[in-house]
């Protein structure tokens, strides 16, 4: 392909994006266009993670990252893994055996769809293999069960002497995305990419196809960008981008937070996996905090049961690392502002609900530690899968809608993209992220049994 292309947003779904087609593809006319420095708006909020457990309707999703864990593991192989990728995999986690039947079923489910074997550990002396340390191409897949208390004693004791069932999927962990951001950006870079710092006012979209960007130029001035072909990839700004070119978009936007904390005293170590209590919770307040939280119409809502869902994973190597973790316990669209609002007392939810899975987290507590919080927002469909596609208008095409799992879908969904952009053979999934399914009156119906959508 020899024509410009213009990819409005230089987050992680935009810089993957002109990285397929300058590097992978060979086009030499592409332009990022972003005001910010580049991955800095919400690809720098995330926990970085990546997983294949995708249990769903259907195994599109399973497939889709099981795509883009190849295509992140090619790119650790080719930099020398300079983006720290890792396979220490995910653990869900629950004190209530009622729900081993639910977790067999949902690795079952993700098994069928192409993710990997389920294993059983039912007692003591079984040959479970814990997660790797750095590695991030071994063997594993697929997703182990633990079900013998001394079994998971034995691997986790730092876990609540109230587990009793896990569930370890495998194929998973995390990475460093400013370093994959940042490795994609040069390669890009040195292909011929070019930046250009700006803010996209408007498409032209004279006669229902593009013709050019017009930006306005974070130096100043004004400057119409000729394109043939235009990706928007604006992360939370992509509904309001593409409504000036006459598409509305069907997203919406919710705030998500996180918190992070010195884990001084080494209480998980930096090989755990990532950690997800799957039980609700009530927070472990003292008898006292409880009784002054309950006397106060205004706080007695902290006093009462939460959702389950609160996870985290350990960030760094060494004595001294952090602890990052995430709860969201709430689930609303939101309006996008900057800066993000902070939701009040989430850092201490969200650190008092991270003891119920590990109870040495309570010295933390104890000494009043002020974690320190920043966050991104989710914009999300329905069906919480990403657009990635052409649109209506002729070159214009979409790669948004990555919900909080941008980091570890951006391969695959700029891997999807090219080959729309390019006229290259789909993957049997495409369909699946196309725009024209949400406004397919038959799919929406099936959305109230959609089941998991895989949002954590």
């Amino acid at each position: 392909m020899t024509g410009r292309i213009v990819v409005i947003g230089a987050g992680i779904a935009g810089v993957a994006a002109a990285y397929h087609l300058a590097v992978r593809h060979g086009c030499r006319d592409v332009i990022l266009v972003e005001a910010e420095q580049p991955l800095s708006m919400t690809s720098d909020k995330s926990t970085e993670a990546y997983r294949n457990w995708w249990p769903g309707p259907d195994g599109a999703m399973t497939q889709y990252m099981n795509r883009t864990i190849d295509l992140l593991e090619e790119l650790a192989r080719d930099t020398d893994n300079v983006f720290l990728m890792n396979r220490r995999g995910y653990m869900f986690i629950s004190a209530d055996a009622s729900k081993t039947a639910w977790l067999i079923g949902m690795a079952e489910a993700t098994a069928r769809h192409g993710g990997g074997a389920v294993r059983v550990h039912d007692h003591a002396a079984s040959a479970y293999d814990p997660a790797p340390d750095a590695a991030f191409n071994a063997p594993l897949s697929g997703a182990d069960i633990l079900t013998d208390r001394a079994l998971i004693r034995r691997h986790f004791p730092y876990l609540s002497d109230k587990t009793c069932l896990i569930a370890h999927a495998r194929r998973a962990g995390w990475l460093s995305a400013q370093q994959l951001g940042m490795a994609m950006l040069e390669r890009a870079r040195a292909a011929g990419v070019r930046l250009v710092r700006g803010r996209a006012t408007d498409i032209d979209t004279t006669g229902g196809r593009v013709h050019g960007v017009d930006v306005a130029l974070t130096a100043g001035g004004t400057q119409r960008l000729a394109a043939e072909q235009v990706v928007l990839a604006a992360g939370p700004l992509v509904k309001t981008l593409a409504a000036r070119a006459g598409i509305d978009l069907p997203l919406f936007a919710e705030r998500h937070h996180k918190i992070s904390w010195p884990d001084s005293d080494n209480i998980v170590p930096r090989t755990a996996p990532m950690l997800i209590w799957v039980d609700a919770q009530r927070l472990p307040w003292s008898a006292d905090e409880r009784d002054t939280l309950a006397a106060d119409a205004s706080t007695r809502w902290l006093t009462k049961e939460f959702m389950g869902g609160v996870h985290g994973r350990p960030d760094g190597r060494g004595a001294g690392g952090t602890m990052l973790a995430l709860y969201n316990y709430k689930n609303e669209p939101a309006e996008v502002i900057f800066p993000l609002p902070e939701p009040e007392y989430y850092g201490e939810i969200t650190l008092r609900g991270m003891t119920t899975m590990v109870p040495g987290f309570q010295r933390y507590v104890d000494r009043g530690t002020r974690p320190y919080i920043d966050g991104g927002y989710y914009m999300k469909t329905r069906d919480n899968r990403p657009i990635i596609g052409p649109t209506s208008i002729g070159g214009l095409h979409l790669s948004c809608g990555y919900s909080g799992f941008g980091i570890m879908a951006s391969q695959a969904g700029a891997d999807l993209l090219s080959a729309h952009l390019l006229g290259k053979p789909l993957p049997p999934y495409a369909g699946a992220f196309g725009l024209q399914r949400l406004s397919d009156a038959a799919y929406l119906s099936r959305l109230d049994s959609f089941g998991d959508g895989g949002q954590l």
